[in-house]
């Protein structure tokens, strides 16, 4: 049996489905993420307990973040190998052809994967671990919580920091529109009767998660959120 499984997880079709449940989890990750994260239009209390929340669940929260970034680091990986595997496989005389049929996400998929692996870990470091801004670390509210809504306002207010936000998001959610349709083809979703309306499907998801998180910078920028109470 675990020959089997090892087999499978080794095969072309196998490294398909890896890459298809861990772009799934992380899918379903970047939505919720999005709609905790907007909460920051509702108000500095809202946002500040949702955070305390999330805290609350202790080693379960590490446990969860550990399984998604396993997930992130596996989809990269078998990823690079499975467009490593094609382009060794593709006879010479197609590469052209197929090159210009590729779409502009499937053909900048690892340049570009790369750089959103940057941002997620820079994103990281900033927000969660808070070791970019360790002075982040003492804001605390009324309540004496941590001042999450002010460390995400007075993160964002700098310039250089929120572009490379804007730029790793767009990158990310090319991937999600390229990745969603590479998942309804490995499952067989892909007829010519539901394929239009599954692409624009996906394009319009990726669309709402990219206007949806880049909002809280912009808002930053226009003055709509400030860290002050």
């Amino acid at each position: 049996m675990t020959n089997l499984i090892t087999r499978f997880c080794h095969s072309s079709i196998g490294k398909k489905w890896i890459v298809a449940f861990t772009g799934l989890v992380l899918i379903a990750y970047v939505i919720g993420h999005m709609i905790g994260n907007l909460q920051i239009f509702i108000g500095r209390d809202r946002l500040n307990s949702y955070a305390v929340m999330l805290h609350s669940m202790g080693p379960l929260l590490w446990a969860i973040r550990a399984f998604l970034l396993a997930a992130f680091v596996v989809h990269i990986l078998t990823t690079i190998q499975l467009t490593v595997e094609n382009r060794a496989a593709r006879p010479a005389r197609y590469a052209v052809k197929e090159d210009r049929q590729a779409g502009s996400a499937s053909k900048t998929m690892i340049v570009s994967g790369l750089i959103v692996l940057c941002f997620v870990v820079y994103h990281l470091l900033q927000f969660t671990t808070e070791t970019i801004n360790p002075e982040s670390r003492s804001l605390v509210d009324s309540q004496g919580r941590h001042d999450v809504y002010a460390m995400v306002i007075l993160g964002f207010s700098n310039h250089y920091v929120a572009s490379f936000y804007i730029l790793g998001l767009f990158l990310l959610c090319l991937h999600l529109s390229h990745g969603f349709q590479s998942f309804l083809q490995t499952i067989g979703a892909n007829s010519k009767k539901v394929a239009p309306a599954l692409d624009m499907g996906s394009r319009v998801l990726a669309w709402v998660i990219f206007v949806g998180y880049t909002s809280i910078p912009v808002a930053v920028w226009l003055g709509l959120l400030h860290a002050r109470p």
